[in-house]
Protein backbone atom coordinates (compact mmCIF):
# COMPACT_ATOMS: atom_id res chain seq x y z
CA UNK A 1 0.00 0.00 0.00
CA UNK A 2 1.32 3.96 -0.75
CA UNK A 3 -0.80 5.22 2.22
CA UNK A 4 -0.22 4.30 6.07
CA UNK A 5 -4.23 4.46 7.65
CA UNK A 6 -4.00 5.90 10.97
CA UNK A 7 -7.99 6.29 11.88
CA UNK A 8 -10.79 6.16 9.67
CA UNK A 9 -14.76 6.48 10.10
CA UNK A 10 -18.14 7.01 8.21
CA UNK A 11 -21.33 9.62 9.09
CA UNK A 12 -24.53 9.87 7.44
CA UNK A 13 -26.07 12.75 7.00
CA UNK A 14 -29.42 12.48 5.18
CA UNK A 15 -32.61 14.20 4.99
CA UNK A 16 -35.34 12.85 8.35
CA UNK A 17 -38.37 11.96 8.30
CA UNK A 18 -39.87 15.82 8.25
CA UNK A 19 -37.40 16.73 5.44
CA UNK A 20 -34.83 17.90 7.62
CA UNK A 21 -30.90 17.27 7.75
CA UNK A 22 -29.97 14.43 10.88
CA UNK A 23 -27.03 12.85 11.61
CA UNK A 24 -26.42 9.38 12.04
CA UNK A 25 -23.00 8.75 13.87
CA UNK A 26 -20.86 5.77 14.18
CA UNK A 27 -19.49 5.42 17.81
CA UNK A 28 -15.91 4.35 16.88
CA UNK A 29 -13.65 4.56 13.93
CA UNK A 30 -13.64 1.83 10.86
CA UNK A 31 -11.57 -1.40 11.67
CA UNK A 32 -8.53 -1.27 9.57
CA UNK A 33 -9.91 -4.09 7.34
CA UNK A 34 -9.04 -5.24 4.11
CA UNK A 35 -12.11 -3.54 2.69
CA UNK A 36 -11.17 0.01 4.64
CA UNK A 37 -7.86 -0.13 3.17
CA UNK A 38 -8.67 -1.06 -0.07
CA UNK A 39 -11.62 2.06 -0.02
CA UNK A 40 -9.26 4.58 1.04
CA UNK A 41 -6.29 2.92 -1.28
CA UNK A 42 -8.34 3.65 -4.10
CA UNK A 43 -9.80 7.15 -3.03
CA UNK A 44 -6.33 8.37 -2.62
CA UNK A 45 -5.12 7.45 -5.83
CA UNK A 46 -8.29 8.90 -7.32
CA UNK A 47 -8.10 12.19 -5.55
CA UNK A 48 -4.11 12.62 -6.11
CA UNK A 49 -4.76 11.73 -9.84
CA UNK A 50 -7.56 14.76 -10.01
CA UNK A 51 -6.43 17.86 -12.46
CA UNK A 52 -7.32 21.30 -11.57
CA UNK A 53 -7.56 21.00 -7.95
CA UNK A 54 -8.30 24.14 -5.72
CA UNK A 55 -5.75 25.42 -2.66
CA UNK A 56 -6.62 27.37 0.36
CA UNK A 57 -6.44 27.57 3.89
CA UNK A 58 -8.42 27.88 6.77
CA UNK A 59 -9.22 31.83 6.95
CA UNK A 60 -11.07 34.77 7.14
CA UNK A 61 -12.54 35.93 3.80
CA UNK A 62 -12.36 39.64 3.73
CA UNK A 63 -15.74 39.94 2.12
CA UNK A 64 -17.77 37.73 4.63
CA UNK A 65 -16.12 39.05 7.62
CA UNK A 66 -15.49 36.64 10.64
CA UNK A 67 -14.98 33.40 9.12
CA UNK A 68 -16.56 29.34 10.22
CA UNK A 69 -12.90 28.60 12.26
CA UNK A 70 -15.23 25.64 14.54
CA UNK A 71 -13.81 22.93 12.33
CA UNK A 72 -10.19 24.27 12.61
CA UNK A 73 -10.63 24.13 16.65
CA UNK A 74 -11.84 20.87 16.36
CA UNK A 75 -8.66 19.74 14.31
CA UNK A 76 -6.32 21.62 16.18
CA UNK A 77 -7.60 20.08 19.52
CA UNK A 78 -7.72 16.73 18.21
CA UNK A 79 -3.89 17.03 17.02
CA UNK A 80 -3.24 18.61 20.19
CA UNK A 81 -4.95 15.46 22.05
CA UNK A 82 -7.60 16.98 23.79
CA UNK A 83 -10.50 15.80 21.58
CA UNK A 84 -10.63 12.00 20.13
CA UNK A 85 -10.73 11.25 16.79
CA UNK A 86 -14.66 10.05 17.17
CA UNK A 87 -16.12 13.22 19.44
CA UNK A 88 -13.76 15.53 16.30
CA UNK A 89 -15.61 13.72 13.49
CA UNK A 90 -18.99 14.27 15.17
CA UNK A 91 -18.62 17.76 15.59
CA UNK A 92 -17.24 17.74 11.74
CA UNK A 93 -20.37 15.73 11.00
CA UNK A 94 -22.40 18.65 12.79
CA UNK A 95 -21.05 21.57 11.36
CA UNK A 96 -21.47 20.25 7.68
CA UNK A 97 -25.28 18.96 8.60
CA UNK A 98 -25.90 22.68 9.92
CA UNK A 99 -24.44 23.85 6.41
CA UNK A 100 -26.18 21.64 4.20
CA UNK A 101 -29.20 22.48 5.75
CA UNK A 102 -29.04 25.74 4.69
CA UNK A 103 -29.57 24.59 0.48
CA UNK A 104 -32.48 23.13 -0.98
CA UNK A 105 -30.78 21.12 -3.28
CA UNK A 106 -28.80 18.79 -0.75
CA UNK A 107 -29.45 15.39 -0.43
CA UNK A 108 -26.68 14.68 2.04
CA UNK A 109 -24.44 11.51 1.92
CA UNK A 110 -21.78 9.38 3.89
CA UNK A 111 -19.04 12.03 5.58
CA UNK A 112 -15.58 10.15 5.17
CA UNK A 113 -12.95 11.38 7.23
CA UNK A 114 -9.80 10.01 7.63
CA UNK A 115 -6.44 10.59 8.92
CA UNK A 116 -3.37 8.69 6.88
CA UNK A 117 0.17 9.32 5.70
CA UNK A 118 1.96 9.02 2.49
CA UNK A 119 5.45 9.46 1.72
CA UNK A 120 6.48 11.76 4.74
CA UNK A 121 3.23 13.65 4.77
CA UNK A 122 0.45 12.71 7.28
CA UNK A 123 -3.28 14.29 5.59
CA UNK A 124 -6.76 14.38 6.54
CA UNK A 125 -8.78 13.44 4.21
CA UNK A 126 -12.19 14.53 4.30
CA UNK A 127 -15.24 13.59 1.60
CA UNK A 128 -18.87 13.08 1.16
CA UNK A 129 -19.74 10.50 -0.65
CA UNK A 130 -22.61 9.31 -2.66
CA UNK A 131 -24.17 6.21 -2.73
CA UNK A 132 -25.18 4.50 -6.12
CA UNK A 133 -27.49 1.87 -6.88
CA UNK A 134 -26.36 -1.76 -9.12
CA UNK A 135 -27.86 -5.00 -9.53
CA UNK A 136 -26.20 -8.31 -8.80
CA UNK A 137 -27.17 -11.56 -9.62
CA UNK A 138 -27.61 -14.24 -6.55
CA UNK A 139 -26.80 -17.89 -6.14
CA UNK A 140 -30.38 -18.87 -7.40
CA UNK A 141 -29.87 -16.84 -10.52
CA UNK A 142 -32.07 -13.75 -9.11
CA UNK A 143 -31.62 -10.24 -9.70
CA UNK A 144 -30.99 -8.35 -6.14
CA UNK A 145 -30.65 -4.39 -6.28
CA UNK A 146 -27.75 -3.25 -3.89
CA UNK A 147 -26.45 0.39 -3.14
CA UNK A 148 -22.59 0.62 -3.02
CA UNK A 149 -20.28 3.85 -2.24
CA UNK A 150 -19.65 5.74 -5.56
CA UNK A 151 -15.97 5.99 -5.19
CA UNK A 152 -15.17 6.66 -9.08
CA UNK A 153 -17.05 10.02 -9.06
CA UNK A 154 -16.55 12.34 -6.13
CA UNK A 155 -17.27 15.91 -6.10
CA UNK A 156 -17.16 16.79 -2.97
CA UNK A 157 -13.73 15.98 -1.02
CA UNK A 158 -10.88 17.70 0.60
CA UNK A 159 -7.26 16.93 2.38
CA UNK A 160 -5.45 18.75 4.62
CA UNK A 161 -1.94 18.35 4.85
CA UNK A 162 -1.43 18.51 8.67
CA UNK A 163 2.45 17.94 7.98
CA UNK A 164 2.21 21.45 6.11
CA UNK A 165 -0.05 23.15 8.30
CA UNK A 166 2.02 21.92 11.17
CA UNK A 167 5.64 23.26 9.80
CA UNK A 168 4.12 26.53 8.12
CA UNK A 169 0.87 28.00 9.33
CA UNK A 170 1.26 30.70 6.88
CA UNK A 171 0.84 28.45 3.96
CA UNK A 172 -1.90 29.32 2.36
CA UNK A 173 -1.78 26.28 0.16
CA UNK A 174 -1.99 22.84 3.15
CA UNK A 175 -5.80 22.55 1.70
CA UNK A 176 -6.98 21.46 -1.82
CA UNK A 177 -10.37 20.63 -2.87
CA UNK A 178 -12.38 19.17 -6.08
CA UNK A 179 -13.32 22.19 -7.81
CA UNK A 180 -16.94 21.78 -9.06
CA UNK A 181 -17.66 20.97 -12.62
CA UNK A 182 -19.00 24.45 -12.86
CA UNK A 183 -16.23 26.02 -10.88
CA UNK A 184 -15.77 26.57 -7.19
CA UNK A 185 -19.11 27.74 -6.24
CA UNK A 186 -20.33 24.30 -6.72
CA UNK A 187 -18.80 23.13 -3.69
CA UNK A 188 -18.99 26.34 -1.62
CA UNK A 189 -20.89 24.92 0.90
CA UNK A 190 -18.38 21.96 1.74
CA UNK A 191 -15.44 24.62 2.00
CA UNK A 192 -17.51 27.20 4.36
CA UNK A 193 -18.11 23.96 6.84
CA UNK A 194 -14.23 23.70 7.54
CA UNK A 195 -13.23 27.75 6.92
CA UNK A 196 -11.41 27.02 3.91
CA UNK A 197 -10.31 30.25 2.10
CA UNK A 198 -8.98 29.54 -1.60
CA UNK A 199 -5.39 30.58 -1.50
CA UNK A 200 -3.29 29.69 -4.37
CA UNK A 201 -4.70 29.97 -7.54
CA UNK A 202 -2.54 26.87 -9.28
CA UNK A 203 -4.05 27.06 -13.07
CA UNK A 204 -3.22 30.80 -12.83
CA UNK A 205 0.40 30.32 -11.70
CA UNK A 206 1.09 27.43 -13.89
CA UNK A 207 -0.18 29.49 -17.08
CA UNK A 208 2.42 32.39 -15.84
CA UNK A 209 4.85 30.00 -15.44
CA UNK A 210 4.07 28.91 -19.09
CA UNK A 211 3.56 32.60 -20.49
CA UNK A 212 7.66 32.82 -18.25
CA UNK A 213 9.07 29.99 -20.14
CA UNK A 214 7.63 31.22 -23.40
CA UNK A 215 9.47 34.62 -22.92
CA UNK A 216 12.63 33.63 -21.67
CA UNK A 217 12.98 31.12 -24.75
CA UNK A 218 12.16 33.95 -27.16
CA UNK A 219 14.77 36.34 -26.00
CA UNK A 220 17.21 33.47 -25.76
CA UNK A 221 19.81 32.80 -28.35
CA UNK A 222 18.42 28.91 -28.52
CA UNK A 223 17.98 26.87 -31.96
CA UNK A 224 14.45 26.29 -32.90
CA UNK A 225 15.28 22.62 -31.59
CA UNK A 226 17.22 23.68 -28.31
CA UNK A 227 13.42 26.19 -27.41
CA UNK A 228 11.15 22.81 -27.50
CA UNK A 229 13.74 21.19 -25.54
CA UNK A 230 13.60 23.58 -22.87
CA UNK A 231 9.50 23.44 -23.43
CA UNK A 232 10.21 19.76 -22.92
CA UNK A 233 12.34 19.88 -20.01
CA UNK A 234 10.09 22.05 -18.13
CA UNK A 235 7.15 20.22 -18.42
CA UNK A 236 8.83 16.99 -17.25
CA UNK A 237 10.04 18.64 -14.17
CA UNK A 238 6.49 20.17 -13.60
CA UNK A 239 4.79 16.42 -14.58
CA UNK A 240 7.10 14.45 -12.30
CA UNK A 241 6.20 17.03 -9.12
CA UNK A 242 2.22 16.67 -10.37
CA UNK A 243 2.47 12.87 -10.30
CA UNK A 244 4.58 13.15 -6.91
CA UNK A 245 2.05 15.30 -5.49
CA UNK A 246 4.84 17.47 -5.02
CA UNK A 247 4.97 21.45 -5.53
CA UNK A 248 7.10 23.34 -8.49
CA UNK A 249 9.83 24.94 -7.08
CA UNK A 250 11.22 27.20 -9.55
CA UNK A 251 14.90 27.19 -8.16
CA UNK A 252 14.96 23.68 -8.69
CA UNK A 253 13.54 23.89 -11.86
CA UNK A 254 15.91 26.68 -12.59
CA UNK A 255 18.70 24.80 -11.67
CA UNK A 256 17.61 22.01 -14.19
CA UNK A 257 17.59 23.99 -17.09
CA UNK A 258 21.16 25.62 -16.23
CA UNK A 259 22.38 21.34 -16.14
CA UNK A 260 21.04 21.49 -19.92
CA UNK A 261 22.91 24.84 -20.56
CA UNK A 262 20.02 27.56 -20.47
CA UNK A 263 21.21 29.78 -17.25
CA UNK A 264 19.36 32.82 -15.45
CA UNK A 265 15.92 31.39 -15.45
CA UNK A 266 15.02 31.47 -11.92
CA UNK A 267 16.00 35.46 -11.95
CA UNK A 268 14.06 36.04 -15.53
CA UNK A 269 10.93 34.16 -14.18
CA UNK A 270 11.30 35.67 -10.20
CA UNK A 271 12.54 38.66 -11.31
CA UNK A 272 9.52 40.83 -10.61
CA UNK A 273 8.28 41.18 -14.27
CA UNK A 274 5.71 37.98 -13.73
CA UNK A 275 3.30 37.18 -10.27
CA UNK A 276 4.90 33.72 -9.76
CA UNK A 277 5.21 32.26 -6.56
CA UNK A 278 8.95 30.24 -6.07
CA UNK A 279 6.55 27.53 -5.10
CA UNK A 280 3.17 26.42 -6.47
CA UNK A 281 1.39 23.05 -7.22
CA UNK A 282 1.52 21.96 -10.92
CA UNK A 283 -1.59 21.37 -13.08
CA UNK A 284 -0.50 19.19 -16.01
CA UNK A 285 -3.42 20.63 -17.91
CA UNK A 286 -2.27 23.94 -18.34
CA UNK A 287 1.28 22.56 -18.88
CA UNK A 288 0.06 20.57 -21.87
CA UNK A 289 0.44 23.72 -23.63
CA UNK A 290 3.96 23.35 -23.53
CA UNK A 291 3.93 20.26 -25.49
CA UNK A 292 0.86 20.52 -27.30
CA UNK A 293 -1.81 23.25 -29.88
CA UNK A 294 -5.10 22.01 -29.25
CA UNK A 295 -8.10 23.85 -29.93
CA UNK A 296 -12.14 23.51 -30.86
CA UNK A 297 -14.37 25.83 -32.72
CA UNK A 298 -16.84 25.77 -35.08
CA UNK A 299 -17.21 22.17 -35.56
CA UNK A 300 -13.21 21.43 -35.94
CA UNK A 301 -10.61 20.25 -33.40
CA UNK A 302 -7.34 20.19 -34.58
CA UNK A 303 -4.10 19.29 -31.78
CA UNK A 304 -0.69 18.56 -33.18
CA UNK A 305 2.91 18.44 -30.72
CA UNK A 306 4.74 21.75 -30.36
CA UNK A 307 7.20 20.77 -32.13
CA UNK A 308 5.57 20.49 -35.56
CA UNK A 309 4.65 24.18 -36.12
CA UNK A 310 7.27 25.31 -38.67
CA UNK A 311 7.43 22.09 -40.23
CA UNK A 312 4.55 19.49 -40.44
CA UNK A 313 2.06 22.32 -39.44
CA UNK A 314 2.40 25.80 -41.22
CA UNK A 315 0.48 28.51 -39.40
CA UNK A 316 -0.11 31.79 -41.27
CA UNK A 317 -1.79 34.30 -39.43
CA UNK A 318 -2.50 36.63 -42.08
CA UNK A 319 -4.95 34.32 -44.40
CA UNK A 320 -5.73 32.34 -40.79
CA UNK A 321 -4.97 29.15 -42.36
CA UNK A 322 -3.14 26.13 -41.39
CA UNK A 323 -1.43 23.86 -43.50
CA UNK A 324 -0.94 20.31 -42.67
CA UNK A 325 1.82 18.29 -44.09
CA UNK A 326 2.01 14.08 -43.67
CA UNK A 327 -2.27 13.98 -42.87
CA UNK A 328 -2.39 10.92 -39.94
CA UNK A 329 -2.59 7.41 -41.81
CA UNK A 330 -6.50 6.99 -39.99
CA UNK A 331 -7.74 10.77 -41.10
CA UNK A 332 -6.06 9.93 -44.54
CA UNK A 333 -8.40 6.89 -45.04
CA UNK A 334 -11.24 8.53 -43.84
CA UNK A 335 -10.61 11.24 -46.31
CA UNK A 336 -10.05 9.25 -48.95
CA UNK A 337 -13.37 6.98 -48.59
CA UNK A 338 -15.74 10.42 -48.31
CA UNK A 339 -13.97 11.77 -51.63
CA UNK A 340 -14.64 8.47 -53.55
CA UNK A 341 -18.35 8.44 -52.47
CA UNK A 342 -18.90 12.09 -53.49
Amino acid sequence: MSINIEQAIIHEISLDSQGQMACRLRPQPLLNSQAVEAMLEELHQTYSSKAGKGFGYFGVPQEDGEANDAFANALQSYRDGDTGFVDFTVIASQLLQQELAKYDFSQGGFLLMSCYSSMASEYLFVALLSAKSSMTVLDDMELSQNNHLDLNNIQLAARIDLTELQADKASKKYISFIRGRAGRKVADFFLDFMGCVEGVNSKAQNKTLIHAVEDFVAGSELTKDERQQCRDKVFEYCAERADLGADIDVKDLADELADQGMDSFYDFACGGNYELDEEFPADKASLRTLKKFSGTGGGVTLSFDGGHLGERVIYDPISDTILIKGVPANLKDQLDRRLKGE
